[in-house]
């Protein structure tokens, strides 16, 4: 990551396709969110579980705003219910980056996963990684979706930067 523009304008880009994704997320039933299909995480549900849970935790991690302890699944029974909580961290995640500067992402930050050892890391390089996380997962709710009977559409960085160019 270069500047702070730059990842200011990577993370707009997976809020737009999470967007995109939450359409088709809220038109699924419930059975269907809960259902085990596959994957890393098995459901829909525990899948977007984990993108915000890891997408808070990098924000706290980084200096942002307190997430507390890793969601757990059970605490969303409902895509709405998930997708009201991810609005709150988008809010807090997009505050955070408002205030960086390019010099701060230079800024070196000390973290552990769990109890294991400590890393350190930079912080642009770290909020990078948490943007980057969430396009690895946002294509496996995709593929779950599409395995449910859904096509969740294009959501490709190429139709956030040039939507009028492919309709």
């Amino acid at each position: 990551m270069t500047s702070a523009k730059d990842l200011r304008a990577l993370y707009d880009y997976g809020y737009w396709a999470n967007g995109k994704l939450f359409e088709l997320v809220t038109q699924i039933t419930s059975e269907q969110f809960n259902q085990s299909v596959a994957g890393s995480y098995g459901s829909v549900r525990n899948t977007l579980v984990h993108m915000l849970s890891a997408e808070w935790g990098w924000l706290e991690r980084c200096g942002g705003a307190p997430r507390g302890p890793a969601f757990v699944s059970a605490d969303f029974p409902t895509a709405t219910s998930l997708i009201d909580r991810w609005r709150q961290e988008e809010a807090h995640v997009r505050e955070f980056l408002s205030n960086l500067n390019d010099e701060d992402l230079a800024r070196i930050v000390e973290f552990s996963f769990g109890s294991g050892p400590k890393h350190a890391m930079r912080l642009g390089d770290l909020m990078h990684h948490g943007a980057v996380h969430g396009i690895h997962h946002r294509g496996q709710v995709a593929l779950l979706l599409r395995s449910l009977g859904y096509v969740p559409g294009n959501f490709d960085i190429l139709f956030y930067y040039g939507p009028n160019q492919f309709k």
